[in-house]
């Protein structure tokens, strides 16, 4: 497994956009977080896939964020957060999606106090599934559920499904099924939400505007992996990963060290909050082996477990994980 990487752009509040990426990197998601101030625009994209929302919070729980010209009282309060589901409804699916945050939410978490906008999301690479006529295929996801991105029932490429049929047969490349997409999504094999599903290519399905061409069925989704799950144990002290029955811990991301100064700071003297660059460069390998694919587990942040990343700070262990079906 590869090693936590973080990638820290500074944000600082100007007349243009301001939005800050923290990029978690390891054996199979690359995590975007987006932090945008309120007022702004945020910009999610994927350059390959479609976005898929971890999660989506509006509020104020840090100084350093989104603070410059903003008054002392304003910022003090770093306990405010609220879930914003908009977010998820309007950017899920998509490849690039922009929202203008002014007036996004209605309510208002913590009254007179600066916020802004925190995103968390994934970009997921579509799999490619096709279908002879009379015959059958399994879509399957490893983790998450299926989610059908395209569908078509028609000829697209001269190739696809020819052998053994005369030219004339093959020829039409501009076939296309209008109503394909929802008999494999939903009604027919009904394939959204499932971990896997079979699919047939059949003209009793599909409707048929192309006659005299020999069609195949097109299928194309994406494995929308569990919401990720996060769980922050500090240093000396002990604490429980778990999944509901039917599902497993899988680790997507593991920090012991510190990067930032509020978490885990209570009663600690400012020279141990300090650091804010630290990393134990064995945290997912270790966390991995003692939680992946178990039902639950029980971690220990300390030294004697990971080692010490960074001498006098006041360390703590940061996990992301999502829950997938067994």
């Amino acid at each position: 497994m590869l090693s936590l990487n973080v990638t820290l752009l500074t944000c600082m509040r100007t007349v243009l956009c301001c939005s800050l990426s923290v990029l978690l990197l390891n054996s199979r998601l690359l995590i975007s977080a987006v932090i945008t101030c309120d007022g702004d625009v945020q910009h999610l994209r994927c350059d390959t896939g479609v976005i898929s929302v971890q999660s989506a919070y509006f509020g104020h729980t840090s100084r350093n964020i989104c603070s410059v010209g903003q008054n002392t009282n304003e910022t003090s309060n770093m306990t405010c957060t609220m879930s914003v589901s908009i977010i998820t409804k309007r950017c899920n699916g998509l490849r690039e999606c922009e929202i203008n945050t002014q007036g996004l939410t209605e309510k208002d978490p913590c009254i007179e106090t600066y916020k802004y906008y925190t995103t968390n999301y994934i970009c997921i690479p579509a799999k490619k599934s096709v279908t002879c006529p009379g015959g059958y295929s399994y879509l399957n996801c490893e983790y998450g559920r299926i989610q059908i991105n395209t569908a078509n029932y028609g000829r697209t490429d001269k190739i696809t499904c020819s052998e053994g049929h005369p030219l004339n047969q093959t020829q039409n490349t501009n076939s296309y099924s209008p109503n394909a997409l929802y008999p494999v999504a939903k009604r027919w094999f009904r394939c959204n939400g499932q971990r896997s599903c079979e699919v047939f290519s059949t003209h009793t399905v599909f409707t048929d505007l192309c006659f005299g061409t020999y069609k195949y069925l097109t299928v194309s989704y994406f494995c929308l992996p569990s919401p990720i799950r996060s769980v922050v144990i500090c240093e000396h002290q002990e604490n429980i990963l778990g999944c509901e029955e039917g599902t497993r811990i899988h680790i997507d991301s593991a920090n012991y060290g510190r990067t930032d100064s509020s978490t885990c700071s209570a009663g600690r003297p400012a020279t141990q909050l300090v650091k804010t660059d630290c990393y134990a460069g064995n945290s997912l390998a270790i966390v991995a082996k003692e939680c992946e694919d178990k039902d639950s587990c029980s971690i220990r942040a300390s030294n004697d477990v990971f080692l010490d990343p960074c001498y006098g700070t006041f360390k703590y262990l940061y996990i992301t994980y999502s829950c997938a079906a067994v």
